[in-house]
């Protein structure tokens, strides 16, 4: 994989796949959550370059709702 760690919760890595390229979100723990198939490396990288941006810019709460990530504190049942 190739790319580089988000600022913040999230982080993004692009890798080389047999018809193209995926981008990857990954959680803090390294799962990932969201995938795009992208047809070429220019392609993979303006969007890693995007969500970088908005892994500075936006709030956590933010930047999973732009891209319909889960909340984990509603998936685990909310905060004790």
């Amino acid at each position: 994989m190739t790319g580089a760690e988000g600022v913040g919760q999230h982080s993004v890595r692009m890798q080389r796949v047999e018809h193209g390229w995926d981008v990857y979100i990954m959680d803090p723990e390294g799962d990932v959550v969201s995938t795009r198939a992208c047809g070429s490396e220019t392609e993979a990288r303006t969007f890693v370059s995007t969500v970088r941006q908005h892994l500075y810019w936006l709030s956590p709460e933010k930047f999973r709702e732009y891209y319909r990530i889960d909340d984990p504190a509603l998936a685990s049942g909310g905060p004790d």
